[in-house]
């Protein structure tokens, strides 16, 4: 790259040159301009022409509650009153067929999944907005080819036979337009999976070939419509099933799937998108995996790429097959739809440094944080009394008694130890190296978060809490 920006490279090189981005409104202007100079007396193209024409709906839309039909091009145009939630809307169809679509302002807005099996888990139902929350219309749905085969290139969309998480935080986001009575687009989402072994892997299968096509079909779909493309987010759902044993070497993989992909969406012509993850906290039983440290090591170093995570797990339920629960799963779209609403001011409380104090049994934990940190008195989670942190590899046995906010730093914490803790490579954990448990909550967790909070759909406030670490214990006051 030659000039590089927030959203993207402005300019960069191939063997042919340099390849410039234009903004929007550049290209626009150029469009503008040539359009000043075409004659007064040119002829317009047939497709310039305008077809717009009213049409029967009983000819051509039977059984259907709609009026005010009209056709243009290939398309049917007509409002109507039809399943959903999205209440009576204008809507769109080609004219030989195919499903419904919501006639909606703006650009067709694509929600990408990369990950491993567990990201392909969706509920079988129909979504609340089934006109406006599409997937590419290839007989497959939002869930996507689990790496077993090749996806098609297609230019139309079809309604889901099941929601994921892409479909369920375009939901939300339709959901919140509604609420304002703001107009809402048409969503075109997919999620692409496969087995990779190692986040390595995945910059290089199956799943991520299939992700590129995905986003190639929204640039498609998009043209047809007579629409821009743009792609919202592009979520990461990956992290337990890598088996490298080496949280350096997961980082390292998941920065190699940013980058590549950046690099397919740009000969697309998007900018680089907003990469959104959750923190994988564990499970019941799985509490130390390399994964979760690396998630740790990710949040503090990845470069350049927009990547931000939503929350981390251990604030949603599970069942006894350590999967998300219906309400749970809801809550991490809503999660997700809050983190991408405003990527630019969305950060978890994430922990950066512990050192010791003048004080022998306490240390002082420091976060970055948007807003005050708390402790939440109420434990909802069930972490107990040291609020998910622990004292890892000293020599002498040493609990946490109690956590509090510092008094001279509201973005700070002080943990009161049973003993001071003796040793060379003493490190602080939090929600990391719980004993194995029963529960509907994973058996890493913790009592930290900030003051921001959102109200589900389910009913439940949502907080933004604290992400698992990893810390080493550096030297302070007591070690002068």
């Amino acid at each position: 790259m030659v000039v590089v920006s927030r959203n993207g490279d402005v300019i960069r090189y191939d063997p042919t040159g340099l390849v410039m981005r234009l903004s929007d409104k550049v290209i626009d202007d150029i469009a503008l301009r040539l359009d000043h100079r075409i004659p007064p007396t040119s002829e317009r193209s047939d497709s310039q022409k305008p077809s717009s024409i009213r049409v029967d709906p009983h000819e051509h839309l039977e059984g259907i509650d709609a009026w005010e039909v009209r056709q243009d091009g290939e398309w049917l145009y007509f409002a109507a009153n039809l399943p959903g939630d999205q209440g009576v809307r204008g809507f769109r169809r080609l004219g030989d067929g195919g499903d419904i679509l919501g006639d909606a302002p703006g650009p067709l807005v694509g929600i990408l999944g990369l990950g491993g099996p567990r990201a392909a888990i969706a509920t079988r139902e129909a979504s609340h907005y089934p006109q406006h929350i599409t997937a590419p219309a290839d007989d497959i749905g939002a869930v996507g080819h689990a790496g077993v085969e090749d996806a098609k290139s297609v230019d139309t969309l079809e309604h889901l036979r099941e929601v994921t998480h892409e479909a369920l935080v375009a939901e939300t986001f339709i959901r919140w337009q509604q609420e304002k009575y703001a107009a809402f687009p048409v969503f075109m989402t997919r999620v692409e999976t496969d087995s990779s072994a190692t986040s390595a892997q995945l910059a290089n299968g199956k799943a991520f070939e299939n992700f590129v096509a995905a986003a190639s079909n929204l640039t498609l779909a998009a043209k047809r419509m007579g629409k821009k493309p743009k792609l919202m987010c592009v979520h990461l759902d990956y992290s337990l099933e890598d088996t490298s044993d080496d949280a350096v070497a997961y980082r390292d993989g998941m920065l190699s799937v940013m980058g590549r992909a950046e690099d397919a969406l740009f000969k697309l012509g998007f900018e680089n998108p907003v990469f959104v993850a959750r923190m994988e906290s564990g499970t019941a039983e799985i509490t130390q995996a390399a994964a979760i440290e690396g998630q740790w090591e990710l949040a503090w170093n990845h470069g350049s790429h927009r990547f931000l995570y939503s929350a981390p797990s251990y604030m949603f339920a599970h069942d006894r097959f350590e999967r998300a629960t219906t309400d749970a799963r809801r809550e991490m779209a809503e999660m997700t739809a809050a983190a991408i609403a405003d990527p630019e001011n969305w950060q978890c409380p994430t922990f950066y440094l512990a050192e010791r104090t003048g004080d022998p049994k306490v240390i002082k934990v420091v976060a970055q944080s948007m807003t005050d940190l708390v402790v939440d008195q109420y434990d909802p989670f069930d972490a107990g009394a040291g609020g998910g942190f622990r004292v890892l590899y000293a020599d002498n046995p040493v609990d946490v008694t109690d956590v509090s906010v510092d008094p001279d730093d509201s973005k700070a914490l002080h943990l009161r130890l049973s003993a001071r803790p003796e040793g060379e490579g003493v490190q602080i954990a939090y929600a990391f190296g719980a004993a194995p448990r029963d529960g509907s909550y994973p058996a890493n967790c913790g009592v930290v978060r900030d003051t921001w909070q959102l109200e589900s759909k389910t009913g439940r406030v949502l907080n933004r809490w604290a992400l698992p670490c990893l810390l080493p214990l550096q030297p302070g006051a007591s070690d002068a």
